[in-house]
């Protein structure tokens, strides 16, 4: 029986585990009731489990064999600080909290994975089962990285994936190299002079001077990097002031910046400072800079990538599968895992559903069968039973 027609005979208990994670969303670093429930399931099976890994990180292990290579498999479990607009009968109990991206999803079709390897062990050495908190802007990755997680857990390889809003199911999309960009937050802390809001004259508004840097940073994408980079800069938060009559004395710009090189990312640095503190002077104000550098760019080795898209392949054929997919400027800082061990990223089609970080989102369980014979599949063709195994 082939992992998938296995995996599928599950189906109804993984659909269970995905809407109950579902219904009951965590944020980053605060995934205590989602780890405890994907440990006690990874121990149901058999499985050697380590809790508290980067904080409320989950790491099974199952070895066979005597095997000495092993394999990581990751998924994300943290949820969105967003309010569900579904009316369904495992919407989201918790007041702006959402499975909004799919990481209920994710868990789910790891932990099918896991159970299916644990019944057959049809492999030979070790898989390293890593549900990682966190990955929404939290540092997940960096937590379970500073607490050792490749020290404690060796991975040769790791392999991690993301569904895909307008793929259809039982379809992947995967390439070699770029295929996330890195991501940074930023704030730049404006600062003028306070006055009563019908005597301007006596102050510095800072409100108008952040109005006008705002309009200022789009100039770094289109005058600052090259036009063969590809590169976002967006403002996302303008705040300053409490009340109708007073002028304040800070207001604060806060955005996000895009990049696929260290390059790129220097120079959208050194732009906002430039463009922030030379327009604040203008308006006779000072501006400071907070960047925060929140995911690496993502990029797939492309060993590891063929390998994955050779295992999709003989799950669904190769006309389901795109390999030369376009990368994406969201983020994934699973990117920071791969810049230590070798690995790919690939992307399962979740079918016609809204789109991630939409109140309307939610997961395709059709998608959850695809998602975990693949990452089985993946072991299975990489650690090898011998013939007298």
């Amino acid at each position: 029986m082939s992992a998938f027609d296995a995996i599928a005979r599950t189906q109804a208990e993984l659909v269970a585990i995905r809407q109950d994670i579902h219904a009951h969303p965590e944020l980053g670093m605060e995934e205590h009731r989602t780890a405890e429930l994907v440990a006690r399931k990874l121990e149901e099976w058999g499985i050697e489990v380590h809790r508290g890994v980067g904080g409320t990180g989950v790491v099974g292990v199952l070895r066979s064999g005597n095997g000495e290579q092993a394999i990581g498999l990751r998924a994300d479990m943290d949820a969105l600080p967003m309010e569900e607009a579904n009316n369904l009968p495992y919407r989201s109990t918790a007041n702006g909290r959402m499975h909004a991206c799919g990481h209920d999803g994710h868990t789910t079709m790891l932990l099918g994975a896991a159970r299916y390897l644990a019944e057959t062990r049809a492999f030979n050495g070790t898989v390293n089962f890593i549900f990682q908190p966190g990955e929404e802007g939290c540092g997940g990755a960096l937590a379970m990285l500073k607490d050792g997680l490749f020290e404690r857990f060796p991975c040769n390889q790791i392999f991690a994936m993301h569904n895909r809003p307008g793929l259809p199911v039982g379809q992947y999309a995967i390439r070699p190299g770029p295929t996330a960009a890195g991501g940074a937050f930023f704030d730049i802390t404006v600062e003028g002079k306070g006055s009563h809001g019908a005597r301007p004259e006596a102050g510095i508004d800072p409100v108008l001077a952040a109005c006008h840097i705002t309009a200022a940073l789009q100039s770094i994408v289109s005058r600052t990097v090259s036009p063969m980079d590809t590169v976002v800069v967006s403002v996302t938060k303008i705040a300053g002031g409490d009340a109708y009559n007073i002028i304040p004395q800070f207001a604060k710009i806060s955005g996000t910046a895009r990049f696929f090189s260290d390059k790129a990312r220097a120079q959208i640095e050194t732009g906002l400072q430039r463009v922030a503190e030379g327009v604040a002077a203008g308006f006779g104000a000072s501006a400071s800079l907070d960047f925060r550098l929140i995911f690496a760019p993502t990029i797939n080795a492309p060993e590891q990538t063929e390998r994955f898209a050779a295992a999709a392949a003989e799950l669904v054929g190769e006309d389901k599968i795109t390999r030369t997919n376009q990368p994406g400027m969201g983020s994934e800082d699973f990117s920071f895992m791969m810049q230590q061990v070798p690995g790919a990223y690939l992307h399962v089609g979740n079918g016609d559903s809204a789109s991630v970080h939409n109140q309307h989102y939610n997961f395709n369980d059709e998608a959850i069968p695809y998602g975990a014979a693949l990452l089985a599949r993946v072991i299975e063709r990489e650690l090898p039973r011998g013939l007298d195994d």
